[in-house]
């Protein structure tokens, strides 16, 4: 049987957070609000709670979450390198709408889906997503919908759709946008070199190719008719190394290289 909590109400955001916090815990599913439209979210480093996550929205391990982070030591934690342009996007969108994708930290052992060992990070701008993201660590989220049906933009939407199959629902009011976040493959900044650095649209959303263009100018990828591409490629076996507590020596590696350089 499934929850929902009204977080207008003070008393009512501070349980419906203690019980998100719980079910994340325990593998269970939770819909947020977020700065673009209402996600479903998982623990990022249980592949049985990802793999419930999939199975509630009916899609396949093709099509692995991305990863929604509380800021960008986390991101720095779970990715294996951060070009200077991502940087720079990073300094301009988050937190915000801008999804990007990288080649993931070969250090985790976690099971996303089908990745080609990358991972998709976003910092939302969302309060009650951020305090959830800083109590739980990364979560995979995706869209609060049935695959094939439109993104929910509120609670009730989400929960019409996805039932009890989801343990918590946060409901903030209707999102403020209803635009999915943009989605821009930046794996080619660490892997390649010279002209094939290039930065491509994988989704257009929140921000715009024009925002992009400003910050990026010849390493954004020219536009094609169509934004082609899956945000998410991710494979390849890991050792089987804790996932949390590399992330927790990555995050603090991160955070010490961030005092080191301030």
């Amino acid at each position: 049987m499934s929850s929902l909590f009204e977080c207008a109400d003070e008393s009512q955001l501070l349980t419906g957070m203690r019980h998100a916090r719980q079910a994340i815990a325990r593998g269970q599913l939770v819909v947020l609000p977020t700065d673009t439209v209402y996600g479903i979210a998982a623990d990022a480093f249980s592949p049985v709670a990802v793999a419930g996550l999939l199975q509630a929205k009916g899609r396949g391990r093709q099509q692995p979450p991305p990863v929604l982070v509380s800021g960008p030591d986390a991101m720095r934690a779970l990715v294996e390198a951060v070009p200077d342009e991502v940087q720079t996007l990073v300094e301009r969108f988050w937190p915000g709408g801008l999804t990007i994708v990288l080649p993931s930290q070969p250090s985790l052992s976690w099971d996303l889906g089908d990745t080609e060992g990358t991972v998709a990070v976003r910092m939302p701008d969302q309060r009650i997503a951020r305090e959830l993201l800083e109590e739980t660590g990364p979560l995979a989220v995706s869209s609060a919908n049935l695959t094939g049906k439109s993104a929910a933009i509120s609670a009730h939407d989400a929960q019409r759709m996805l039932g009890d199959s989801v343990a918590v629902y946060l409901d903030d009011g209707p999102s403020s946008t209803g635009i999915a976040s943009t989605i821009i493959d930046a794996t080619a900044l660490v892997s390649q070199t010279g002209d094939e650095r290039v930065v491509r649209i994988l989704r257009d959303g929140a921000v715009s190719r024009e925002e992009l263009a400003e910050v990026l100018g010849d390493a954004l990828e020219p536009a094609p008719d169509e934004p082609t591409g899956d945000p998410h490629a991710h494979v390849a076996p890991r050792p089987p190394v804790d996932p949390r507590a590399a992330f927790a020596d990555a995050l603090k590696n991160a955070q010490d290289e961030a005092q080191g350089s301030a």
